[in-house]
């Protein structure tokens, strides 16, 4: 539920933009997508400092803390009158939600062992995908029949509801989050069950307990030195460039020239499709204990939707490909967190590290990428899709030396059992 708010906060400004947000406030289309883009600089500075800190902290206090900043923050852009109270509000909404998504695929990798961890991932991410689903049924049900009641439009109406429920889902997870496995407490787990969440993460990371050793910041610097870092943050920079269409999704919809509430119901297919398509894969994934050739798949399936979005004004075709586009980089990018979280297991703050670097590199996407889909490339947007058609290609390369570097570091592995006589199972996952 803490994710499903959190992608719902982070999409709602693209359907209050149909009901007239950006007109209200004066906005230009370069405003507004600095709007956009100003979100993720908050994102990504507090990303790092916030995930390493979680590593050693109490995620039961600090995750909700979170959430209710952010939640606070969308109920007042109520009050919004011009372009720069969205762009500050934006921002601020930027640096309170930038921890999460990193600190939840951060307790998965602690809770769960390397074959649960991509559906479980699928599961908790799918908040990424069912968001777009509510949000576009919200907006049909608020954004169609509220304006002006009480003196406000329809968009406020919308991003005040999403703001409330969003405070009441901080409050409860005060009570409903764990800590980690080996100091979660009675309130969760038995004693029993707190060895037993410990030693089954100790057997799938090879024999090595994920309980921290040095300081914070000195998992930062491992995680600074190991490659596996950089090439994760390119294979995730390229799923995000290819899923650079999220935020302008309706607006997609919008040139189908359906009526407004056809265009808010019609976003509903493509994404219940894709969470379907993304369990399936994920569990396929953990079962067989691979990730390249599975999001080598999905990107590829993406790559083919934006070349039918951008080829054809038909609408069945269009339509269709929207469900490949919508597939891909989600399935792509929940493997990808699982995968991350494999090849790094120990120490915590190395893998929290890792897994915030590689978010805030794909994060500076989000600086460039909303400059591609401005109003007038519609009804093709033929830079926002060959923007996204290059994030495709590219991942799938990334995907593919990720892949290689795993075979050589396995290698190595090998050989130096084979020179020590020392035997251990575990190894780097592919």
């Amino acid at each position: 539920m803490m994710l499903l708010m959190n992608y719902l906060d982070r999409i709602n400004v693209s359907n209050a933009r149909l009901a007239g947000m950006q007109k209200d406030l004066g906005m230009t289309d370069t405003e507004w997508s600095a709007g956009i883009s100003l979100f993720y600089v908050g994102y990504i500075i507090s990303q790092v400092p916030a995930n390493v800190v979680l590593a050693k902290g109490n995620p039961r206090l600090l995750l909700p803390i979170c959430m209710l900043g952010w939640s606070v923050t969308t109920i007042c852009m109520t009050a919004l009158s011009s372009g720069w109270g969205f762009m500050l509000c934006r921002f601020v909404v930027g640096v309170t939600e930038g921890p999460f998504v990193p600190a939840v695929s951060l307790m998965t990798s602690s809770w769960y062992t390397k074959h649960e961890s991509p559906l479980r991932m699928s599961i908790w991410h799918a908040g990424n995908i069912i968001s777009n689903v509510i949000s576009g049924l919200l907006a049909a049900a608020i954004l169609t029949t509220m304006e002006g009641i009480r003196g406000l439009h329809s968009w406020q109406w919308f991003v005040l509801i999403e703001g409330i429920v969003s405070i009441a889902v901080a409050i409860v997870s005060f009570w409903c989050i764990p800590k980690w496995p080996n100091n979660t407490g009675t309130y969760f787990l038995t004693a029993e069950e707190s060895e037993m969440a410990q030693y089954r993460m100790q057997v799938s990371g090879g024999g090595y307990t994920e309980d921290d050793e040095g300081t914070r910041w000195g998992g930062v610097i491992l995680a600074a030195k190991d490659p596996f870092t950089w090439m994760f943050a390119c294979l995730h920079f390229f799923v995000i460039v290819g899923q650079s269409f999220k935020d302008f999704f309706p607006s997609i919809l919008e040139t189908f020239h359906f009526d407004k509430t056809g265009t808010y119901l019609l976003q509903a297919p493509p994404y219940l499709f894709a969470y379907g398509v993304c369990i399936a894969v994920s569990w396929s994934s953990g079962r067989l204990l691979e990730h390249c050739w599975h999001i080598v798949g999905a990107m590829a399936t993406a790559l083919a939707g934006a070349v039918i979005l951008i080829s054809t004004l038909q609408q069945a075709p269009r339509y269709f490909g929207l469900f490949l586009l919508c597939s891909g980089p989600f399935i792509a990018l929940n493997l990808h967190l699982s995968w991350e979280t494999t090849v790094v297991p120990r120490p915590r703050t190395k893998r929290a590290a890792l897994v915030a670097i590689a978010n805030c590199a794909s994060s500076v996407t989000h600086w460039f990428s909303p400059y591609f889909f401005l109003t007038n490339q519609a009804p093709r947007y033929e830079m926002g899709g060959g923007i996204i058609i290059v994030g495709c290609g590219a991942s799938i390369l990334s995907c593919l030396m990720l892949k290689w570097w795993v075979n050589r570091k396995n290698k190595q592995l090998e050989e130096r059992q084979a020179q020590t006589g020392e035997y251990n199972e575990w190894r780097f996952v592919s």
